[in-house]
């Protein structure tokens, strides 16, 4: 007669680390939202639930502590008003095809530069 244990867990002998089953813990936790802070401004923002649980599923441990619309002009304050940083530009003339040019790097003498155009074409050609 075959008898079915079921066994349940105990902490002491259990095989998973404490911070596995915290883990597991956190995972079965409804979120709900919450009233923060801005750190910068003063302002309360709303760290809603399923910002809560993208949070969570990056791995992220700390609250958000700028609102959004601080978090978004340090964000461009950082990046610069276009969204992207401007490469500087020098001019230059292909040696392919004597088209004046600009390209993201500064030409040395003796050095052959192309234009966009010519550049595809030697790439495609090898």
């Amino acid at each position: 007669m075959n008898v079915d244990k079921t066994t349940i867990p105990d902490p002491d002998t259990d095989d998973l680390s404490s911070n596995q089953l915290n883990e597991e813990r956190r995972s079965s936790v409804a979120f709900q939202d919450k009233q923060l802070t801005c750190s910068d401004c003063g302002a309360q923002f709303t760290f809603s639930a399923a910002e809560q649980e993208f949070f969570q599923s990056k791995g992220y441990t700390n609250e958000p502590k700028r609102c959004p619309t601080c978090r978004q002009a340090r964000k461009t304050e950082r990046v610069g008003a276009g969204g992207m940083k401007q490469r500087q530009m020098y001019p230059a003339t292909c040696a392919e095809c004597g088209k004046d040019t600009e390209v993201p790097f500064e030409p040395r003498e003796g050095r052959p530069v192309y234009c966009s155009d010519c550049f595809s074409k030697m790439r495609t050609n090898r």
